[in-house]
């Protein structure tokens, strides 16, 4: 944390290192996973949380709160494996650990074509009896196609 001054730019590194992580784990995602096309952004939820955390954490984490229009989410993570043995420094309540997981998820979903939003709700390092992950749904994504090509 020495690199960077304040907990705003540590996050935002760790975000942008689990974005380099998502853009790269999704050609192996895809190749493992069989998992089909998904519809809808219901079936994004389903295939992050019951393919996607339980093939790389372990985990899965419960879908919730979905937004009345049904383009946002929230994955409630119990036991975040990557918390475990971690305290947050004195100090630096605004520090997102776990913030590279948001990155993963951004890098992961724009590479099929998906731009979203994702942040923390909750952080069961910041004392919260949960950790609460926030998906928005954006836009899709067009395939650019280089200048001068068909």
């Amino acid at each position: 944390m020495k690199d960077y001054e304040n907990d705003d730019e540590v996050n935002k590194q760790l975000e942008k290192m689990g974005y380099n992580i998502g853009v790269r784990m999704i050609e192996d995602f895809l190749a493992r996973a069989n998992s089909g096309k998904c519809n809808d952004f219901r079936d994004v939820a389903e295939v992050i949380s019951k393919v996607g955390f339980k093939m790389y954490l372990g985990i899965t984490p419960v879908i919730s709160n979905w937004s009345p229009s049904g383009d946002e989410f929230s994955l409630l993570i119990e036991n975040n494996p990557l918390t475990d043995f971690v305290e947050l420094p004195e100090g630096h309540d605004a520090l997102n650990y776990s913030n590279i997981l948001c990155g993963v998820l951004k890098g992961a979903l724009e590479m099929v074509q998906m731009d979203v939003d994702v942040r923390f709700v909750q952080d069961q390092l910041k004392g919260d009896n949960i950790t609460e992950i926030r998906l928005k749904f954006i836009k899709r994504l067009e395939d650019a196609i280089p200048v001068g090509e068909d």
